[in-house]
């Protein structure tokens, strides 16, 4: 990202506010280092050797599921993504307009609470790492107050990283990709030698309802990312290329995902506990060489710091979106004590780390959903975003609608949630509908979730949508430009 007024120090000062066209110079390629750095987690692992163990799927099933997940939910990533340079501010800011001012406390408040568990899980895994790395190295065994330590200095340096801002997390996203993917490569070459294909090759072919589910559970992690992809697209310049920010989007997060399903698939014929391990990364130890686990695991420690960093960063604007008066890098650091507490919890009490993560993946994919439904089904209408009326939290703003709600964006998110949950079937939590129909059989309910809110709000009555033309600098409306409202649908 090229250096702003804002971004030009080692501190990111810019927050919730509209980015200035003359600071917009950031290139769309920049994306790609991005969306891999969202993925280096040997959770993919897990998830990976799970699609073997608990669905029964063969190494072909396995491929396809590796290859639909990443492009069916980043694809979504992407196109949130494309709001990003059309209105250069953070997603739940530009949520401002869609749900209006006090709508959008209501999504906002949601996912920043579903945050707190994604940032939990990641944090853990991060602890996990480095406790497997000192058990190979050293040979210093877990206990409670490692533990506790471990888990105390990743969310520290994950909180550095975040509260830097923008800048930080790109450089460090760039040079964890290289590494990650030579580093990869040769972990791919010691499987291609010491892996029994025979075995791998004559596994049995699972259902396709089992691969359907599949494709849904890996994509839950991706639809997580989905409210957060204009936070990453905010410097792009109006120009940039949206097909170019769909793409990398893809791209970035299938050169992870598809390697490292296919990895856990393959060490799941060998190592079949992998996909039930309370403890989701010391199995690494055990399959792989001490010259190669050590140095995977130290970098797979860097993209869990970086996911986690990542997250921060955009619960940060979210916080300040909900009326959290205080800078951006201080909204960061209530997300870091909530992910210290409740990793805590986690690592000392929960006694089956995978299913505690699958169960909370479909819960967090529906919680987020109910927003992307609405969000997307608004972008097909609204090309621009008026900077002034985001900021603008009064009841003169041009997003107050009626008493700062819109009741069509409000009505269709609430119905979405309440449906997609319906469709949920996990180990927390089934709903009514989850057991006698497709979508529930196949883990979709975040999909149903999307299809309904996004469908409900394109066929109820909307407010107006107030656009500006010839913006000025952060598209504030000045006395002097004209304005032009279009009629909703």
């Amino acid at each position: 990202m090229s250096k702003t007024a804002e971004t030009e120090g080692a501190l990111e000062t810019r927050g919730i506010e509209q980015v200035p066209d003359h600071e917009r110079t950031a290139r769309t390629r920049e994306l790609f280092p991005t969306w891999v750095g969202a993925n280096i987690s040997v959770l993919l692992l897990t998830m990976g050797a799970s699609l073997v163990v608990a669905y029964h799927l063969n190494i072909w099933q396995a491929l396809l599921v590796a290859i639909v997940a990443p492009v069916v939910s980043y694809g979504l990533v992407g196109l949130i993504g494309i709001a990003g340079k059309r209105g250069g501010a953070p997603g739940m800011a530009l949520s401002r307009a869609v749900f209006g001012q006090r709508g959008n406390l209501l999504p906002g408040s949601l996912i920043w609470v579903a945050r707190w568990g994604w940032e939990t899980i990641n944090a853990v895994t991060g602890a996990y790492a480095m406790l497997t790395i000192l058990d190979i190295v050293f040979g210093i065994g877990a206990n409670s107050v490692l533990d506790m330590v471990m888990l105390l200095a990743f969310v520290v340096a994950t909180f550095a990283i975040s509260g830097l801002g923008i800048t930080a997390v790109q450089k460090c996203n760039k040079y964890a990709t290289y590494l990650f993917g030579a580093f990869s490569v040769l972990v791919l070459g010691y499987l291609a030698v010491h892996t029994d294909w025979s075995k791998v090759l004559d596994h049995s072919a699972g259902s396709t309802a089992a691969v359907i589910t599949g494709i849904g559970m890996i994509a839950a992690g991706g639809v997580s990312w989905i409210p957060s992809a204009p936070d990453f697209t905010r410097y792009l310049p109006r120009t940039a290329s949206s097909r170019a920010i769909v793409g990398t989007a893809v791209g970035g997060a299938g050169v992870v995902v598809l390697p490292m399903v296919l990895m856990g698939a393959v060490m799941a014929v060998a190592t079949p506990d992998l996909a039930s391990a309370a403890d989701p990364v010391s199995f690494l130890g055990e399959i792989l060489p001490t010259w190669i686990a050590v140095p995977y695991l130290l970098i797979a420690l860097i993209g869990m710091l970086l996911i986690n960093a990542m997250s921060m960063y955009s619960a940060g604007f979210t916080a300040q979106t909900l009326g959290f008066k205080v800078p951006r890098h201080w909204a960061v650091s209530v997300n870091a004590v909530i992910s210290l507490v409740f990793g805590g919890v986690l690592m000392l009490v929960a006694t089956s780390f995978m299913g505690s993560f699958i169960a909370f993946l479909s819960l967090l994919a529906v919680a987020f959903s109910a927003w992307v439904g609405v969000f997307g089904a608004d972008m097909l209408r609204r090309t621009e975003y008026d900077g002034a009326a985001m900021a603008d939290t009064s009841r003169t703003s041009a997003y107050w609608y009626r008493g700062g709600f819109s009741p069509a964006s409000v009505a269709a998110w609430a119905v979405g949630l309440v449906a997609g949950l319906l469709f949920t079937r996990s180990d927390w939590f089934t709903g009514p509908l989850a057991a006698n129909n497709v979508i529930g059989e196949y883990g979709l309910g975040w999909v149903a979730t999307i299809v309904i809110s996004g469908l409900l709000y394109l066929v109820l009555p909307k407010p107006a949508v107030r656009s500006v033309a010839g913006e000025k600098g952060a598209g504030a409306v000045s006395d002097d430009t004209p304005e032009r409202v279009t009629a909703g649908a």
